[in-house]
């Protein structure tokens, strides 16, 4: 009996060998996940019940205030980059130099949320391993996913060679202007770095953890349309012409028949037209005069557009500007101007790498394989501002439901898993040889 007990127990091992392709280092840090779970929550209750809406300025500089000793206690060098010019409250940069020659690591994350002051979402509630609160998924909790998985390096020695820069913009949801000022540093960033770790919110489908090579961009535009003002019984006549509203109708039932290709989408997300239209200086309003018999001249429709690709983003542009600038109907003109927001990340063969090697790791810790996910489920962010000169991958924070709502709910369990990939993830590519 006792002959075969030892049997049925080494059996049962070889049936579980997650544990046993880790190093002795990684088999510490998931000990130290484990570990540091509840007194990471204890951080994010902190960070959530801080009111960081991005344009709340004090507020995102207090949680800037709040991280910078978790970061400076795990040995890097933090800045508060004030962002006055962007409008903005500014960016928490935090530096790990590790052996030279080696990978160096990019982490980004955001310190803002959508939910300024006046919301009524203001604090963090738990229910067992789920959490509501306004950013307790997006991002704080990728925030705070990102210090457990490098708390768990720094106890299993792998973190001192490590080089890493973590950027933390204060602007995510609501980005400063001009964007070349707001992303600047990002940007400088990437241009260091050999690889991009996003830590947002972890993508789940039908169970399963997914894996995130691309984002697509983020551009709007406004369309305006004039047109000759007459009496509405002229209209269509030689002399009055079509009006406005009809040459701005033309357009946008062109861009619905010409524009269409795979990863595009597009939407008008604001329309008006009459004797007066007028854009607020926010650009999400337009307030209209007019009466049924007047001929309007004047039409203004604003929207977006979303590319998979930069070839694709000046392809599709190119198209809209031709539709735009092409056969006008009688008495009227057209114009179109773009505001070029979040820029796409494309899925490269070096994201699938990485991919690859988050999946080497999955393999070890015996989780499942992550398959990559449709771009077109992942909207716009940081991470594609430096995507043109890095390799990366998006999604290592928490999964959750409901973001950027009042329902907004973190599966707080997902912080293990993922900082435990996230933590192997680094320690490894930490040994790897650099190639800036």
């Amino acid at each position: 009996m006792i002959r075969a007990g030892l049997i049925a127990g080494a059996l049962l091992l070889a049936g579980t060998p997650a544990m046993a392709t880790l190093s002795p280092a990684e088999r510490r840090m998931t000990q130290s996940v484990e570990a540091g779970y509840e007194p990471a929550i204890g951080l994010l209750e902190t960070l959530v019940n801080q009111n960081s809406g991005s344009m709340n300025f004090a507020g995102v500089k207090a949680v800037a205030d709040m991280l910078r000793p978790q970061f400076e206690a795990l040995g890097f060098t933090v800045t508060w980059q004030p962002m006055d010019a962007a409008k903005r409250a500014g960016h928490l940069i935090a530096v790990h130099k590790g052996r030279a020659g080696t990978t160096k690591m990019l982490l980004i994350g955001h310190l803002d949320t959508v939910f300024e002051p006046d919301s009524p979402f203001q604090t963090f509630e738990r229910t067992g391993d789920m959490a509501k609160g306004p950013g307790v998924a997006d991002d704080k909790g990728g925030v705070v996913t990102m210090l457990l998985a490098l708390k768990a390096m720094q106890a299993a020695g792998t973190l001192k060679n490590a080089n890493i820069e973590v950027v933390l913009t204060g602007d995510e949801e609501d980005s400063g202007e001009p964007i070349s000022i707001a992303r600047a540093d990002l940007i400088q960033a990437g241009k260091r770095a050999d690889v991009a770790l996003d830590f947002e919110g972890l993508s789940v489908e039908d169970g399963r953890d997914m894996g995130s090579i691309a984002r697509r961009s983020s551009n709007s535009w406004t369309l305006t349309a004039t047109g000759k003002s007459g009496h509405s019984s002229g209209i269509f006549s030689a002399s009055a012409g079509d009006g406005a509203v009809y040459e701005l109708a033309r357009i946008i039932v062109a861009f619905r028949k010409e524009l269409p290709e795979p990863n595009l989408t597009f939407n008008v997300g604001l329309i008006g037209g009459g004797q007066s239209a007028d854009v607020d200086k926010d650009g999400v309003r337009i307030a209209v005069t007019g009466k049924t018999n007047i001929i309007p001249p004047i039409a203004v429709a604003k929207g977006d557009f979303r590319t998979l690709s930069e070839e694709q983003t000046a392809r599709v542009r190119a198209k809209m500007q031709a539709i735009v600038g092409a056969g006008h109907l009688p008495g009227t003109s057209a114009s179109i101007a773009f505001d070029m927001g979040y820029p796409s990340m494309a899925p490269t063969a070096g994201n699938r790498a990485l991919l690859a090697k988050l999946n080497g790791v999955n393999a070890d810790l015996g989780l499942a394989t992550m398959p990559e996910l449709d771009p077109l489920k992942r909207g716009a962010g940081d991470i594609s501002f430096v995507s043109q000169d890095v390799d990366g991958l998006i999604g290592l924070g928490v999964t959750s439901t409901g973001d950027h709502s009042p329902a907004e709910q973190a599966d707080l369990s997902s912080m293990k898993r993922q900082a435990k990939r996230a933590a192997i993830l680094m320690s490894r590519l930490a040994t790897e040889k650099g190639r800036k």
